[in-house]
């Protein structure tokens, strides 16, 4: 989200913010992989993962609001 602050035009700055919402949804991918695993409990991840949501949906409405 930092790059995209920077970004050079509309269309790059949508562009980083795409990346960092694929970025996000990689990490709660993840997260639940480890909580499905058992490697750490879904108790102590579940805080974690639903800010991995709330950021994807964040993102998501920026990326919509940005490219009206």
């Amino acid at each position: 989200m930092e790059e995209a602050q920077g970004g050079e035009s509309t269309a790059d700055f949508l562009h980083k913010m795409r990346i960092a919402r694929k970025e996000c949804r990689e990490a709660r991918y993840f997260l639940l992989r480890i909580a499905n695993a058992g490697l750490v409990s879904r108790d102590r991840l579940n805080d974690i993962i639903d800010e991995a949501d709330q950021l994807v949906r964040i993102l998501t409405a920026i990326i919509r609001n940005t490219g009206k």
